[in-house]
């Protein structure tokens, strides 16, 4: 079991946009993720002072990322699907404090031995 080492990433998106935002994350070193269906509970009132139009389904992606690269799938996936994209990406991580299950490549495990 690892710790600390690792944060979970959610990208919410317009149901059809999932595998579009995995690729989006794989360009920036994630290499698997889970997508959930989903729908969303907003107000129409809420979204037109917004300015968006509401899709109620929905699908969200889930990624247990290394904390260092964190930083950069958010930004790119905010950047090509976030509100103001097709996909209208709402995008956030959290912490995890352990994580199992994970497989490391071998070259991985070279990197976190020295």
């Amino acid at each position: 079991m690892t710790t600390n080492n690792h944060e979970v990433i959610f990208a919410i998106v317009n149901a059809g946009y999932a595998e579009d935002a995995m690729e989006v994350a794989r360009a920036e070193g994630v290499r698997g993720g889970t997508i959930i269906s989903g729908r969303g509970v907003a107000k129409e009132k809420e979204a037109a002072f917004f300015g968006i139009t509401i899709h109620a389904e929905k699908e969200i992606l889930m990624m247990v990322v290394e904390k260092d690269i964190r930083d950069g799938v958010l930004h790119a996936l905010y950047k090509q699907m976030g509100m103001q994209q097709k996909a209208q990406g709402i995008v956030f991580s959290l912490p995890v404090s352990d994580v199992a299950g994970l497989v490391q490549f071998p070259d991985e495990k070279e990197k976190n031995e020295n």
